[in-house]
């Protein structure tokens, strides 16, 4: 019996809230550079399915990926962490 396979997760910040139903979410990660050990910030932005549109520019959500909603967004929005100032 198989088990279902847990969605992975991402936490960023929102930088583009202008379409419907739809938030661009940056997220930054650090990498170590492979040659140099220097540590680097690296980001991607991600298209999140946003229902009710509740996000706003700058807030910080957490996204969760599933099954396309159209060719360029495949994440959902689980929640907002913390609204803009």
């Amino acid at each position: 019996m198989a088990e279902a396979k847990k969605a992975k997760m991402a936490q960023g910040v929102v930088v583009s809230a202008a379409m419907n139903q739809t938030a661009v979410v940056k997220v930054e990660r650090r990498v170590q550079h492979k040659l140099y050990g220097k540590v680097m910030t690296r980001s991607t932005k991600f298209h999140a399915h946003d229902a009710d549109n509740q996000c706003a520019v700058g807030d910080k959500v957490r996204i969760a990926q599933s099954t396309p909603y159209s060719k360029t967004k495949t994440w959902v929005l689980v929640d907002v962490v913390e609204k803009a100032q």
